[in-house]
């Protein structure tokens, strides 16, 4: 047997010293790969804190174009992460969509929880974060109604906010929004089942859902991807300014995990994966019935095809369980976060969902 027929995957000499050469030359670049991690900045757009409440921030985004709607549009992320994913850089900012076309725009930043928050509830976040934002703003402009975009889990309280306070909210955008757990689809809802996962011992524990086991469990949802896939992509354009700049900005947000208060995560596991309340008109929050027929505003509900982490699956019921004859579903092909930052959103979906809000948004006088 020859060496070839023994070792198929043996490279020659001449193609090892090749890529002996393509390695050394790109560890060469090494100081300006590190250049571009120190310089790069996530936040494309300057911010003004107008609210602080505990934790939260609300941050209204600063901008010398000229507003042309009157109905501001609030953001809600989820818990997990920082909002800035809506905001990460020039040319992949969801909100600069809707401030470049003269939208006046506010973004919740939850805070970071400490171990003394670990008794904050849905109650807490729904009632009571959100609806102070939401009045805020309404006395900042003047307006009785205003828009709400609630993304991933964000999205999941935007829901249960307008459908507990619907007559604060004039449009619902929801982006990747879970809000019926029964297919089972996704990873989570296998690790979260009760027969693997004792919610109530994890958080009698460590009081708050640690921030490096959510950051932990996200990656191994698709480990080839995070953990090898990655890499050898940031490896092969080492050379290429613009995507080690995004690169790192993602990098940055990934990594900027945070913990979500106990009981908040306990109500999530309990009340929307093991038992499903929300879609079934059986969640109560504040000894209030979040029923989602109350919801008759007009609504967007977009999607990813591509999600691993909500499936379209838990976030499309949605339009079938409002009120509102005013209803449309948008399913993109990307990801989770593509929906966010993939370059083909920016260009072929966040335009679209600008002209749907405008439509259905007051217009300026004069």
């Amino acid at each position: 047997m020859t060496t070839s027929a023994a070792m198929p995957f043996a490279m020659s000499p001449d193609a090892a010293m090749q890529e002996w050469m393509k390695f050394t030359n790109k560890m060469a670049n090494w100081p300006k790969v590190a250049e571009v991690a120190r310089n790069t900045r996530v936040g494309a757009t300057p911010t003004q804190t107008v609210y602080q409440e505990d934790k939260l921030r609300l941050l209204r985004y600063e901008s010398d174009v000229e507003k042309r709607h009157r109905t501001p549009l609030v953001v809600a992320f989820a818990l997990v992460n920082r909002p800035y994913i809506l905001d990460l850089r020039p040319g992949k900012s969801v909100v600069h969509h809707f401030i470049d076309r003269g939208f006046d725009v506010y973004n919740i930043d939850w805070g970071v929880p400490e171990p003394s928050d670990k008794h904050l509830s849905l109650e807490d976040y729904v009632l009571r974060y959100m609806d102070h934002v939401v009045d805020q703003v309404r006395e900042r402009t003047g307006c009785d109604q205003i828009n709400l975009l609630g993304y991933c889990m964000g999205g999941s309280m935007s829901a249960m906010y307008t459908a507990l306070r619907p007559e604060k909210i004039k449009n619902l955008i929801l982006m990747a929004a879970p809000v019926d757990w029964s297919t089972q689809e996704s990873l989570l809802s296998v690790w979260t089942d009760p027969k693997y996962f004792d919610v109530d011992k994890m958080l009698d524990t460590y009081g708050n859902a640690p921030a490096e086991w959510l950051q932990s469990s996200f990656m191994m949802l698709k480990p080839v991807q995070n953990l090898f896939e990655k890499y050898i992509g940031f490896y092969e354009n080492m050379e290429n300014e613009k995507f080690l700049e995004d690169f790192f900005a993602m990098e940055t947000w990934l990594n900027d995990n945070i913990p979500v208060a106990g009981e908040t995560f306990r109500q999530f596991v309990k009340l929307c994966f093991h038992r499903n309340l929300l879609i079934k008109g059986e969640l109560e929050i504040g000894k209030e019935r979040v029923d989602l027929g109350r919801i008759t505003c007009p609504v967007l509900n977009l999607t990813a095809q591509h999600d691993h982490l909500v499936p379209c699956g838990q976030s499309l019921p949605f339009n079938d369980a409002v009120g509102s004859k005013d209803r449309k579903s948008i399913n993109f092909p990307a990801g989770h976060i593509g929906l966010a930052v993939g370059s083909k959103a920016h260009r072929d979906l966040w335009p679209k969902v600008y002209e749907w809000l405008a439509d259905r948004s007051d217009e300026l006088e004069g």
